[in-house]
């Protein structure tokens, strides 16, 4: 009889761990692809760019990036790893977003902000103050010499 006392407490203790297993929130922050903040799908493999989350197509096996509590509240229901909060504290944008040299918030607070702590222009980008509303403080080399104004002392014509 103790024997069988000792299995049904080991039987007990073993169905509550798993249930307190189950409980347990995921963490599903990943890095995805060109080190970009990420959101990893059930399998544990897949990790889905912060901003394919909520986007109406379902890039995890099973539709989890998709969800309705994940999607229900933009973006309060989304994880804080997800979220990048403009300076505007109406706008937000996806975490991957941040620093990808294009203005996403409309303010710029993404690429020069103090919270958006972006490194300086990398080789691909000429630094300069642009004229267009889409960038904020570097443009794409590749518009650099092409007969175009996109800086403000036209450094992108004659210097870049």
């Amino acid at each position: 009889s103790a024997v069988a006392l000792l299995v049904l407490a080991a039987t007990l203790a073993l169905g509550v761990a798993l249930a307190l297993l189950k409980q347990a929130p995921v963490n599903r922050f990943c890095t995805a692809p060109n080190n970009l903040t990420g959101f990893l799908c059930d399998d544990r493999v897949t990790c889905v760019p912060a901003s394919w989350v909520c986007d109406s197509v379902s890039n995890c096996r099973n539709g989890e990036d998709e969800q309705k509590q994940l999607c229900g509240d933009l973006p309060h229901s989304l994880p804080g790893y997800l979220v990048f909060p403009c300076s505007n504290p109406t706008s937000w944008v996806y975490a991957d977003q941040r620093c990808n040299g294009m203005n996403d918030c409309g303010d710029c607070s993404d690429e020069t902000g103090s919270l958006a702590a972006c490194p300086p222009c990398g080789w691909e980008w000429w630094s300069c103050s642009p004229v267009h509303y889409e960038f904020c403080s570097c443009i794409p080399r590749r518009l650099c010499r092409d007969g175009i104004q996109h800086c403000l002392g036209w450094s992108d014509e004659f210097v870049c």
